[in-house]
């Protein structure tokens, strides 16, 4: 919020209004901070791309080096042909939002999947050794889904998992595309095309959300996929509601930093606080290289993203606090290579000090998420000072 604005909204809570008058204000003053930002840098990837390859080229944290070394190729792995047909995509759980997982589910999003790991083993591949080769091969792999209208065909009421897919999938693409566009070798007109599909996906998936109600880690992983395309494309509707979108999510923090939604899966609290942090955090570094500062945003009640970060760290330390929203025990997946995958990004905000232990620690091995770009320890990892 600007500083007119917020002081405008303080002023009039100041005042004793009605609580559909102090509502009608907030949500004034909320649209006005966001219809007043504009995409000021298409090519303004979520990291410094040039700043990258600089530090990779000269790097000697020995983490850094393990992801270098680990990386595959875009040019060694197989074609990913586009999926044909309506997306019909069983459920994730076998009941309900928790529980058993569904072996169908896995099944149907191998091909998503593969595709992911082609595009940012190509794009994690150039940002290490500006290779045009892996670049073309990323962006031809995106084009060939791009020419099959891939992401589009699916209805939210028949299959609620695919609509999942896809905003997993368009997050991973805009994201890789936004590091990619920094290569000039790339054909401006492929790139076009492209950047335009990305654009129609993220369109279909946003009036999809704002048909429905749902305001979970969904929501923001829409809100990733809206403000990574929306940065490519020049569209300020799309970069808007994604900032929207991550102020939401800061405003249901409870006192504690949890996510209420999140702590309502039961044995798997855990597990979607971080979950629901990977989309949240990059969001923010699209918005921060917009000159949009979402980690100093405030919600009503004082709190920023921060203490969303360091309630996972103190849930991680101290299971047991969770009982206070599920008696379920804790199923911590926090050896899976992308439960820190946020952090890499967060860590150029705070001090490591300031940086809850239990996630120091999970960031001792690298990081992966092909969802926010693929080995996000290469992209934008946290190296110890000792290190630096």
């Amino acid at each position: 919020m600007s500083g007119r604005n917020y002081l405008m909204s303080k002023s009039l809570m100041s005042r004793p209004l009605s609580a559909s008058l102090l509502l009608a204000t907030l949500l004034l003053s909320a649209t006005a901070f966001v219809q007043a930002q504009k995409v000021s840098d298409p090519k303004a990837s979520y990291i410094d791309v040039q700043q990258r390859h600089t530090q990779l080229a000269h790097t000697t944290d020995p983490r850094t080096i393990s992801a270098i070394k680990s990386l595959n190729f875009c040019t060694r792995l197989p074609i990913v042909q586009p999926p044909t047909g309506r997306m019909d995509i069983p459920h994730h759980y076998l009941n309900g939002s928790h529980g058993p997982t569904n072996p169908a589910e896995a099944v149907a999003t191998r091909v998503y999947n593969t595709f992911e790991h082609r595009i940012t083993a190509g794009m994690n591949q150039w940002l290490v050794t500006v290779s045009k080769d892996e670049a073309q091969c990323a962006q031809q792999q995106i084009d060939l889904w791009a020419q099959a209208g891939a992401l589009l065909d699916y209805d939210p009421k028949e299959s609620s998992q695919a609509w999942y897919q896809v905003e997993w999938t368009l997050s991973s693409i805009a994201a890789s595309e936004s590091v990619l566009l920094n290569e000039s070798s790339l054909d401006p007109a492929i790139v076009k095309r492209d950047i335009q599909w990305m654009n129609k996906v993220a369109h279909r998936t946003v009036e999809f959300d704002k048909a429905g109600k749902q305001t979970n880690n969904h929501h923001y992983w829409r809100g990733l996929a809206a403000v990574s395309t929306g940065v490519i494309s020049s569209d300020d509707d799309l970069f808007n509601w994604g900032v929207a979108v991550f102020k939401q999510g800061i405003d249901e923090l409870d006192q504690r930093g949890a996510l209420p939604q999140e702590m309502a899966r039961h044995e798997r609290a855990i597990h979607y606080q971080s979950f629901a942090l990977q989309p949240l955090i990059p969001l923010a570094e699209f918005a921060e290289r917009q000159h949009v500062s979402l980690y100093k945003y405030k919600s009503p009640t004082g709190h920023t993203v921060k203490d969303a970060v360091n309630f996972l760290g103190e849930a991680l330390a101290h299971p047991d606090i969770i009982k206070a929203y599920t008696p379920d025990a804790q199923m911590i997946d926090d050896k899976g290579a992308d439960f820190f995958s946020f952090a890499e990004f967060y860590s150029h905000h705070v001090s490591p000090t300031e940086i809850p232990a239990t996630i120091l620690d999970g960031l001792k091995r690298p990081t992966f998420a092909t969802r926010i770009g693929g080995s996000t320890t290469v992209i934008d990892g946290f190296v110890p000072p000792a290190s630096k």
